[in-house]
């Protein structure tokens, strides 16, 4: 930690000498709506820093007071501005948007991408959440024979602040489920609706599970993100694994001293600044051929961080996937006592990302989740059209693909 403290500090020395515009860390001034989204961010901090030394902690801001970077005591770095995404918001008259949009109660807008049959002929309509990092522009890899044969509407969105939609700065667990209620209501698809959420667009789908369960005609989870701080993990299940401290320390970074670690993502002195972009320890060999070859999975890449604005909705996003929630999904009941619904849950066997032994804890705790596992799937299973034509297939008809149907006994990779 102290060592990239450090590296920041060279480096500003350098840019000073060359030159004072652009720099690192923005001094616009935060708005009072921001400033207590911060306050609140702080607040949730505390529970779940993680175990640096005060001597180092200590160290670190030194280093940085000494050369006139200003730390508050709670580590705040600089006068960050924009840093929930206010002031992001894209007029309707702005010649960059392509896409149709609705505007929301609050005066936001959201942007979406309709595709499947036309939704006056369809017999399934479907809203699909997208991950971090990604946007509408996602494939769900579905056979047009397919879509056409179920009668199959599908609505993809912009979640607030990616691509053509405005920034939520008061974003929240619940302001999520209330974007999608709003979607469907203004596009008209019913009473109903079927949803299915893409790894970390799987936190608005819990939401919706907990607060709209009436709406919702069926849920498909992919490659769900779990969170750590969900109350009933057993710390004996994640107390050796690595991406737990991982996303402890970025947490802290992100409520601390998010100019700081802006800088790191996007400097290009040091190589492989981004430690996710492409890494095989998270993403394993069928995953690295999607990144390769997929668009519209933009991901953490460098060339995008560089826009702030991304940056900041990418944290807000995280901040609140990964924060503390108002409830336990693993106590959660079952919403549907009758039938009138169902739940699937999709996972990677070989899911780097998201441990598969956290799904299997999971869908063991809450029986009335369908349990799907795909072998050989990493995180990016979601571009893999036969496991999206058995998502549908499982969703829509109530069909148990022989293929994924888990074997708990087989050995994680």
């Amino acid at each position: 930690m102290r060592s990239l403290a450090r590296s920041a500090i060279n480096l500003l020395k350098r840019d000073r000498r060359k030159s004072h515009k652009n720099p690192i860390f923005p001094t616009s001034t935060i708005s009072e709506g921001e400033d207590l989204s911060v306050k609140r961010e702080r607040e949730e901090v505390k529970e779940q820093q993680p175990a640096f030394s005060s001597s180092s902690s200590s160290a670190l801001f030194e280093d940085l007071r000494a050369e006139k970077i200003w730390v508050s005591e709670e580590g705040i770095l600089g006068k960050m501005g924009n840093i929930s995404g206010h002031g992001c918001s894209k007029s309707m008259d702005d010649p960059q948007i392509t896409s149709p949009r609705i505007r929301l109660r609050d005066g936001r807008h959201l942007a979406y991408r309709e595709t499947g049959v036309p939704k006056s002929d369809a017999m399934y309509k479907i809203i699909i959440s997208h991950g971090f990092g990604s946007n509408k522009d996602m494939n769900f890899l579905v056979p047009q024979g397919l879509i056409e044969e179920l009668k199959v509407y599908m609505l993809l969105y912009d979640r607030a602040g990616y691509g053509e939609s405005d920034a939520n700065p008061k974003r929240s667990l619940k302001s999520e489920s209330q974007d999608i209620e709003e979607l469907a209501d203004q596009l008209e698809l019913g009473p109903k609706f079927y949803l299915i959420g893409v790894s970390l667009g799987s936190y608005p789908t819990w939401s919706c599970l907990h607060y709209i369960p009436n709406r919702l005609q069926g849920v498909a989870l992919v490659a769900a993100v779990i969170n750590y701080r969900w109350p009933s993990i057993p710390e004996s299940l994640t107390k050796d694994d690595f991406r737990k401290n991982l996303v402890k320390l970025g947490m802290w970074f992100l409520k601390h001293m998010p100019g700081l670690l802006y800088w790191w993502m996007t400097q290009t002195l040091f190589p492989s600044s981004n430690i996710m972009e492409k890494n095989p320890i998270f993403f394993n060999d069928k995953d690295q051929e999607v990144l390769k070859r997929t668009p519209g999975f933009e991901l953490l890449s460098e060339n995008k961080l560089q826009n702030r604005s991304i940056f900041d909705n990418l944290r807000r996003d995280f901040l609140v996937g990964m924060g503390k929630w108002e409830f336990d999904p693993l106590k959660m009941s079952n919403p549907y006592l009758k039938n009138e619904s169902s739940v699937h849950l999709w996972t990677g066997l070989e899911d780097r990302v998201v441990p598969v032994e956290l799904q299997r804890f999971l869908s063991r705790n809450l029986p009335w989740i369908k349990y799907h596992e795909v072998p050989h799937g990493g995180h990016l299973i979601v571009y893999d059209s036969d496991v999206c034509s058995a998502v549908l297939r499982a969703l829509l008809l109530d069909e148990e693909p022989a293929p994924y149907i888990p074997n708990l006994s087989a050995p994680v990779t």
